[in-house]
């Protein structure tokens, strides 16, 4: 969809999404130059942005605890592995082959939040650890078909550490509680 679209449709609407807006965002960024029309239309947003005749949406904040949980464990399961073995394993396709066969926990509170994570300690502690068992069983017997395959951000640092620190950093940023 074009910037033009895009403005036609928030100002039919009367509010820029997320989508929309990151969309107008991807085409300025890639374009070598903008048309005369692709400004005005701009231009036109933005007027619309000032007097309210179109709302932003704001992004709304949330979180899978789900996510934190399961890489937690996986980051334990997987670290006992590699002390007592000479296997490398990748977190991120562990914990993604749990996650995708896990109900999601989604919360937008630390309320919300601290109910999903008792919640699943109490119920889903045992379907977690049934799913990383089997994740981390068709890791090991996976074969070398595509070796082309590229991970979605490249990481230059070849330290598991490093490595487990940076997804935790990505998948759970609040994961460590700051004491007072």
């Amino acid at each position: 969809m074009g910037i033009q679209k895009i403005v036609e449709q928030a100002l039919q609407d009367g509010y820029l999404t997320p989508t929309m807006e990151a969309e107008v965002g991807r085409i300025c960024d890639t374009a070598a130059e903008l048309s005369v029309e692709e400004y005005m239309s701009l231009d036109k947003l933005m007027g619309a942005l000032l007097t309210g005749e179109v709302v932003a949406v704001p992004r709304k904040q949330f979180i899978n605890v789900m996510e934190e949980l399961v890489l937690s464990e996986a980051i334990t399961r997987v670290a006992e592995i590699e002390q007592t073995s000479n296997t490398s394993l990748d977190v991120g396709d562990i914990a993604a082959y749990a996650l995708n066969r896990l109900p999601p926990l989604y919360a937008t509170t630390e309320e919300g939040a601290n109910y999903q994570r008792q919640r699943a300690k109490e119920e889903l502690q045992s379907l977690i650890k049934e799913q990383l068992g089997e994740a981390i069983s068709r890791y090991l017997d996976r074969p070398d078909f595509y070796p082309e395959r590229q991970a979605i951000r490249k990481s230059e640092d070849s330290n598991v550490a490093n490595q487990l620190s940076s997804l935790l950093n990505d998948y759970a940023p609040n994961y460590e509680q700051k004491t007072s």
